[in-house]
């Protein structure tokens, strides 16, 4: 369990459970698994934390914005029902922070939550979001979410795997914004590892120009292994020498193989920091 974290959108991180199982394209190159091969962990067995992890946000005292199982799913379908009562219970019991739980199985929610004290809507500390990698995943998942009581919806483009049009999402109708289903905050990142799939900086683009259209915040985590130059300057073109490139179809463009340090998070030279109120 990491009192602190790197993850740009959050404080800390607090794991109560540990393993999940693919879903969709976003899992192909999962962190976490890597995290659990190297540990000689079984990955795909989901088992609750020690007493200590399990109870870690009881101990800090200073308010932190948290991301909730970043090495599992809040609503994976193995966890058991009186093991996610109690981490409800430790978030009801430190309710000076923000808890961040970010999901692949918006699905489960309602049926998750039934018969708890969040079965009726969430608290404004806790902020609830979905993973949206492809325009697939975004039609899918988002219109989930919307239908939760959420005080903070947000969606986590990462890994960003093609373009995703968000506008139908994000309160640009009066029927969005007269019910108040839409997203309040989207942050995007590349993918990083061995194995990272390139991101087209088009695609990081179109969602930050969504977000400011819109009035919402954004957040660029990363570019991940791939940029279109060191630390996300302009232009988008290198000559051969500066590394190995790919040309990422339908887009006439480029991306090199900088690494996730030399990559950075600047977009056309600035860093995106948006988040909510």
């Amino acid at each position: 369990m990491a009192k602190t974290t790197k993850i740009q959108w959050a404080d800390a991180t607090w794991n109560p459970f540990i393993g999940c199982t693919k879903v969709s394209p976003a899992c192909d190159n999962c962190y976490a698994e890597a995290w659990a091969r190297r540990c000689g962990r079984k990955f795909s067995k989901v088992v609750r934390s020690a007493g200590p992890t399990f109870r870690a946000p009881l101990a800090w005292k200073e308010p932190k914005r948290i991301f909730v199982c970043s090495l599992s799913d809040f609503f994976h379908n193995d966890i058991l029902r009186a093991d996610r009562h109690d981490a409800i219970h430790v978030m009801r019991t430190a309710p000076q922070h923000t808890y961040m739980l970010l999901t692949k199985r918006p699905e489960n929610i309602k049926a998750q939550l039934a018969g708890t004290v969040w079965a009726a809507g969430l608290p404004d500390n806790v902020w609830l979001g979905v993973t949206v990698e492809n325009q697939e995943q975004a039609d899918k998942r988002i219109p989930i979410l919307l239908e939760s009581q959420a005080k903070v919806r947000f969606i986590s483009c990462e890994p960003l795997l093609g373009p995703v049009d968000i506008l139908g999402y994000v309160g640009a109708t009066w029927g969005q914004l007269n019910t108040g289903k839409f997203l309040h905050w989207v942050i995007a990142g590349g993918e990083s590892g061995f194995d990272a799939r390139p991101m087209h900086p088009a695609w990081a683009r179109s969602l930050r120009d969504q977000c400011a259209a819109a009035g919402i915040p954004f957040m660029f985590k990363q570019w991940g292994e791939y940029a279109p130059s060191p630390d996300g300057g302009l232009p988008d073109y290198l000559p051969s020498s500066a590394g190995y490139y790919f040309e990422i179809p339908p887009y006439l463009s480029k991306v090199w193989r900088f690494g996730k340090k030399q990559a950075g998070r600047r977009l056309d030279r600035r860093e995106h920091n948006g988040v909510p109120a």
